[in-house]
């Protein structure tokens, strides 16, 4: 026999039901039924929130967890030239730098080399220019053969040639007249790792990148997907981020990338979402919680999750036809996805449930 509340008066004070006569169906296991005597006031009424139940395509829910990383086509590391001793560090661990930017100043013997056999090879060219200068003067002259003349053409050229390869190579490593090149951050962004300390000495063949620079405007989640779930995810699903920093704040985006290999430890596959970072308030490293959204082709039933009450081990809703008529519906809920309950039973499309102040009407009616 469905509960019915049958309203004959109207109520006084808003947010409340009023009770004129009331019988009671003593029954421990359901919710007690009001059989008359309740009414809703217009004040009540307009403090209610009335949904309508339809059938919606069902949402998945998957909970992954990740780590927030540098976007990767936007992270460059800066690798020494040659090697040396660090003579300037201009940067630390975290700061922000710009396109160009010095980073460190670094002194070389190697580059003292270079530039020394840039000025020997300037010097071996002048020689070559005057000698073949001198051998064209005496070949007018009759006093060189021509096979002299060519040969110092062909010294000349060679000497050419050694002070062009001399300029572009110190013109690659940017030096300056003291035997010193300058590292530069190579794009705009933040110091995301530093392997070098000033005074630092080091050979190009056992030191790695010196520094890591990353523009943080976009940044990459890492999700961990278990073998179980492999099918659960696929690119464009949707992705809501959380963060221990910022547990209320959710960051919304895609998953844009399937990692189509498990590690071979942690038997894991990795899927990529891309962010935008306003106000850089993602830092790599950062653990995450993502959740994976998708929608089925089925539909259910499905009801604002706050409407549905949970009494005595089991889900009801609270059945609106008219401030005379509400019934305390038991349902059973197949899942809850977000804000959103999907109802397997109980309810009809089309029928109207309340859900705004559905504890205050269901503790009245079942009092």
């Amino acid at each position: 026999m469905p509960r019915f509340a049958t309203l004959a008066t109207t109520l006084a004070l808003p947010l409340a039901l009023g009770l004129t006569s009331c019988s009671k169906t003593e029954d421990a296991d359901a919710p007690q039924k009001a059989e008359a005597g309740f009414t809703m006031s217009d004040q009540m009424l307009r403090e209610l929130k009335i949904d309508t139940v339809h059938a919606t395509p069902v949402r998945n829910e998957l909970v992954l967890s990740g780590q927030i990383a540098s976007d990767g086509d936007k992270t460059v590391k800066v690798y020494p030239l040659v090697g040396g001793v660090v003579e300037q560090l201009s940067v630390e661990l975290g700061d922000h730098v710009t396109k160009g930017q010095v980073l460190a100043v670094i002194k070389s013997g190697e580059i003292a080399d270079l530039q020394n056999q840039s000025n020997s090879a300037g010097t071996d060219f002048d020689i070559a220019r005057k000698n073949l200068a001198v051998l064209e003067d005496q070949y007018a002259a009759g006093l060189a053969s021509e096979r002299d003349v060519s040969l110092a053409r062909q010294e000349l050229r060679k000497a050419q040639g050694n002070v062009g390869k001399s300029r572009k190579q110190l013109s690659v490593y940017g030096v300056s007249a003291d035997g010193t090149y300058t590292l530069r951050a190579p794009i705009s962004g933040f110091i995301t790792e530093k392997n070098v300390t000033d005074h630092m000495q080091f050979n190009a063949d056992n030191v790695g990148n010196l520094f890591t620079v990353s523009n943080l405007d976009d940044v990459w989640i890492m999700a961990n997907v278990f073998e179980s779930d492999i099918a659960k995810v696929q690119e464009g699903y949707a992705a809501d981020v959380t963060t221990l920093s910022y547990p209320d704040k959710h960051f919304t985006g895609r998953i844009d990338k399937v990692f189509n290999v498990l590690d071979p430890e942690s038997k894991v596959m990795k899927v990529r979402v891309r962010l935008s970072n306003p106000g850089y308030l993602l830092k790599p490293e950062m653990y995450a919680q993502i959740k994976v959204e998708n929608t089925e082709s089925n539909k259910m039933l499905a009801v604002p999750a706050k409407c549905v009450v949970f009494d005595k081990d089991r889900n009801f809703v609270l059945v609106f036809k008219d401030r005379h008529h509400v019934e305390t519906r038991e349902v059973q809920i197949a899942k809850t996805v977000g804000d959103v309950s999907y109802v397997q039973s109980g309810l009809k499309d089309g029928e109207q449930v309340i859900a705004q102040n559905q504890l205050l009407v269901y503790d009245e009616l079942n009092d």
